[in-house]
């Protein structure tokens, strides 16, 4: 049988890059050898390179999204995209893949686009009867009515770049005069800005993915930070606790479950993606989506998936089969 030749895409152009790679280091090696001839491919923005196994570095071409290796050309059959953020995260490169006929790893387009815009998914999440936090939607120009802001949200709340990556940006406000410099901060990463009510309660992480007919819910994770909330030092420098599966009731697991697959299918998901909440008494608050999840060995997803019994590699077979198969 004729070998699948697979890209694993990653790097980009976020604060996430470094991040992205390593999760593309890892799924190189968890891809199953026997099906698939697997190559990291970076971007960097329009610097796309193709690394094969024995360290050699080729220009990608992006006519037809091959590279040329001792005077042979590969022509990829399928691509996984690992990129957080732009141009990973947000369509653009699913865009370009639908152009080329090429199937991928990732939710489509518009689902792509509307995830990756955190007041819009929770916009549509909610039209379909998911719990979100209150919010006030600010633009880089406008003026900022703080006392306001205070009067619906009250204090603490948080401070988001809209449509960015999950790491960069974020300010837990405590003050109403550190709002404003909490916007401007959060406009580094985007120039519209979510701000948000705080919601006192337990963090989880819900991943799901569909696959030849198949959904797919995976252990309930919950994460206890050291920081006060999820950032980046608590997501990758190890400075939170992630107990898999959440140590949470049956019911609550079912409702979270539940809640999950609604806000999968409101928002037009495929393949794998990975869904926070807040869980506030027994009610859990959808707080943002990740329709490209980290795939590092320590990240969330290869944890849930080890605790079902399925390996990165097999999850990946049954999401490049129905891709292939559509």
């Amino acid at each position: 049988m004729k070998k699948i030749n697979v890209a694993v895409v990653a790097g980009g152009d976020s604060t996430e890059r470094e991040i992205s790679i390593k999760g593309g280091n890892y799924v190189i090696n968890e891809l199953n050898k026997e099906l698939y001839n697997s190559t990291l491919v970076t971007i960097k923005g329009l610097d796309w390179t193709a690394h094969d196994n024995n360290g050699l570095e080729s220009l990608v071409n992006k006519d037809n999204f091959s590279f040329t290796a001792k005077g042979k050309e590969v022509k990829f059959d399928f691509a996984v995209i690992l990129i957080h953020g732009t141009p990973g995260e947000n369509g653009i490169l699913q865009s370009y893949f639908e152009l080329l006929k090429i199937p991928y790893s990732t939710s489509g387009v518009l689902s792509s686009a509307i995830t990756f815009d955190k007041t819009s998914a929770k916009a549509i999440a909610q039209r379909a009867g998911v719990n979100v936090a209150k919010e006030v939607i600010v633009k880089k120009g406008q003026t900022i009515d703080t006392k306001a802001i205070v009067e619906k949200l009250g204090l603490p709340l948080f401070v988001k770049p809209s449509a960015a990556g999950s790491s960069f940006g974020i300010t837990k406000v405590k003050k109403e005069s550190d709002i404003i410099p909490s916007i401007e901060k959060a406009y580094s990463e985007d120039s519209k800005v979510l701000v948000e009510e705080f919601l006192e309660g337990r963090e989880v992480s819900c991943g799901i993915f569909t696959a030849l007919g198949k959904e797919y819910i995976l252990p309930i994770t919950e994460i206890i930070s050291e920081t006060e909330y999820f950032d980046y030092d608590a997501k990758y420098l190890g400075k939170s606790k992630e107990v898999t599966p959440a140590d949470i009731s049956i019911e609550i697991m079912k409702n979270l479950n539940k809640e999950t697959s609604k806000a999968y299918k409101a928002l037009f998901c495929e393949a794998l993606v990975r869904i926070d909440f807040i869980i506030k008494g027994d009610v859990p608050y959808m707080v943002e989506v990740n329709s490209i999840p980290g795939m590092s060995a320590q990240s969330i997803v290869p944890q849930q998936l080890k605790a079902m019994g399925m390996t990165t590699g097999e999850m990946f077979d049954l999401v490049i089969a129905d891709k292939l198969n559509k």
